[in-house]
């Protein structure tokens, strides 16, 4: 009775209510639960989360070296708990970051942080509407928001605990050298926060590693699982009823040098829900990881990159994780990949989980060509879409959209942000190997190895957006089309036929073998007329019937800070006197004949200028 009464004092240990909750679990009537355990742990999660309390414990500055960097997103860094308090064993930490220029807005615990236009969209969340910090409003839009949606034993709110200025700086110290280099450049931990959030370690089961029991999880980010059909899409952005979001944004990324090349995975695969579909899904992302696919071992990271991601798996990174995999996949070496990718496919099939996250993601019925006019309805200011429009054109039909009740506006934009969280959130898939005769949480059988797994699936990263951020969704929505639209254009120029192209990519040649790797990387490319070198400016010019994006993928696998600087028709060569042709100078000025020679491979002519040479090199 004192434990579900509301006089009951919720500032003890997490601990303390932990033992409670286990000894007491009679009361509650499932003393005998086969789910117990996890039972008991979600419960916990959900009766502090739900009081909002805050852990009388404050972290200082002697705590931070028992806390190592996890991986961080756009608003926040993860570190995961290595030390051993009872408190925090199978925890990680959300510390806030900030713009490494930019300052941090001032708590005021009478005042809401939210704008007036974001409590009159989410008025009928009153803890939100009334939270004093951005992490406050977070934690309860997890747990009021998208944990009903989603489902509660899949999401994790987690526990406000106070902490020095002195344990930030310390963090932040020991956490910059393990931060990818260009995330320190843009951000830094936020210094004025009096509070971290700290969560279930969702890449191990509850209570932390036990002896002889590893645990083995794979956090995927699975994107928009589904095409835009709504009416509001103009008909020149009509791809966006043919082609997934995350490709259309993947020649944006590769554009603008995030990525090195195209990832394999498509998202439309992972919610189709078949398993050969979902199979191929988790194959596509273990191949081509980028930042989208991670595994962990108990609790530490095994597979995938620690905020930057990885571009592509290759043979080293594929023999080490296999090699980690042992002992806990039980199948000859060389087959425990396969394996365990099976395993995560299987999880997921089984699971149903992504289902429910789809629904969400659909939420998005205007799509934001749609959304972004009821954003300008809402905070009462003329629409900049519209404005944009030609006068001469006849009412766009997202015109009427201005016409609609407030209400009508706030519900369009409150499901679309509610479904970009869902887009942008992240999947853990955790996995214990069961023991003979053991029951307990759902499970998976790996006929490959003739092994059964425990399981548990949580989502991550449910942050709320920001009521203005609607109208940077909408110019990176034309970013990405625009991007899309001029490689579709290419690839399709006068029908089916491509054109001759004149592709200029800028890339360090530094010495002899250095241009001959990358003369010999464009030249596996179908469609090239002719390839010309010039060290003295670092480029490389390619005239050809061959696609831009291929010839800066190949490039980029010898050189990643390789850029393409121009595209267009090559210009029409001025005829020269027939006896004059296949000639060349040598240092004296003397005219020499000379044949060049064909490329046995593609017959393509190669030129290569170089100031180091006073004649053409023949590839």
């Amino acid at each position: 009775k004192n434990l579900l009464s509301s006089s009951f004092n919720l500032d003890h240990s997490p601990r303390f209510f932990r033992i409670y909750l286990t000894v007491h679990t009679s009361l509650l009537g499932f003393r005998n639960h086969p789910h117990s355990a996890a039972t008991t742990d979600n419960f916990f999660s959900i009766l502090v989360s739900t009081s909002n309390s805050v852990m009388e414990v404050k972290l200082e500055q002697k705590d931070a070296a028992d806390w190592s960097y996890r991986g961080e997103g756009a608003a926040n860094i993860v570190l995961a708990y290595t030390g051993s308090s009872p408190s925090f064993i199978g925890k990680v930490m959300r510390i806030t970051k900030k713009a490494r220029n930019g300052s941090s807005p001032k708590c005021d615990s009478n005042q809401s942080v939210l704008t007036e236009e974001e409590r009159l969209l989410w008025r009928n969340v009153e803890e939100l509407v009334t939270s004093p910090t951005k992490e406050i409003a977070e934690q309860i839009y997890t747990q009021l928001v998208m944990s009903p949606l989603l489902g509660s034993k899949h999401v994790d709110a987690g526990i406000r605990v106070p902490v020095t200025r002195d344990f930030l700086e310390c963090v932040e110290k020991n956490v910059n050298k393990q931060r990818p280099a260009w995330r320190i450049d843009v951000s830094v931990v936020d210094l004025e926060r009096d509070f971290v959030i700290i969560m279930s370690d969702h890449s191990l089961f509850p209570g932390g590693v036990l002896k002889d029991e590893p645990c083995i999880s794979v956090e995927i980010k699975p994107k928009c699982g589904f095409i835009p059909s709504s009416e509001f899409i103009a008909e020149r952005n009509s791809v966006k009823r043919s082609a997934t979001r995350f490709q259309m944004h993947q020649v944006l990324k590769l554009r603008e040098q995030e990525i090195s090349e195209l990832s394999e995975y498509d998202p439309l695969d992972l919610f189709s829900g078949s398993k050969e579909r979902i199979h191929k899904a988790i194959k596509d992302l273990y191949t081509t990881p980028q930042n989208n696919f991670r595994v962990f071992l108990n609790g530490s990271l095994i597979f995938g990159g620690l905020g930057g991601g990885i571009k592509r798996t290759n043979a080293v990174a594929g023999k080490a994780f296999e090699d980690a995999l042992e002992g806990i996949i039980l199948a000859e070496n060389g087959l425990r990949t396969t394996s365990f990718i099976q395993l995560v496919a299987e999880a997921v099939y089984c699971s149903r989980v992504l289902d429910g996250l789809l629904e969400v993601q659909r939420l998005d019925n205007f799509d934001i060509e749609g959304a972004i006019h009821a954003y300008y309805n809402i905070v009462c200011q003329p629409c900049a879409v519209c404005q944009q429009l030609d006068e001469a054109r006849p009412p766009h039909r997202c015109s009427s959209l201005h016409s609609i009740h407030m209400d009508e506006s706030l519900k369009i934009a409150k499901d679309y942000l509610i479904a970009a969280t869902a887009k942008d959130c992240s999947l853990m898939i955790s996995f214990r190997p069961m023991k003979d005769g053991a029951f307990g949480s759902p499970h998976v059988y790996l006929q490959s190895t003739n092994q059964s797994f425990n399981y548990k699936v949580n989502f991550i990263d449910l942050d709320l957006k920001p009521l203005k951020k609607m109208v940077d969704y909408y110019e990176l929505d034309k970013k990405i089309l625009n991007c899309f639209t001029q490689m579709l254009e290419m690839e399709h120029k006068d029908g089916n036929a491509r054109t001759m192209d004149k592709t200029v990519v800028s890339v360090e040649l530094l010495c002899s073998k250095c241009r001959k790797k990358v003369m010999k990387l464009i030249a596996t490319i179908e469609g090239i007329t002719s390839i010309v070198l010039d060290p003295s400016k670092n480029t490389v010019t390619v005239i050809g019937e061959a696609d831009p994006v291929k010839i800066i993928c190949k490039v980029r696998k010898f050189r990643k800070s390789a850029a393409i600087t121009s595209i267009g028709p090559p210009k029409e060569e001025k005829k020269d006197d027939p006896y004059k042709k296949d000639v060349m100078k040598d240092t004296k000025g003397m005219v020499i004949p000379y044949t060049p020679k064909t490329c046995q491979r593609c017959d393509v002519w190669y030129v290569v200028n170089d100031d180091f040479y006073s004649y053409c090199t023949i590839m």
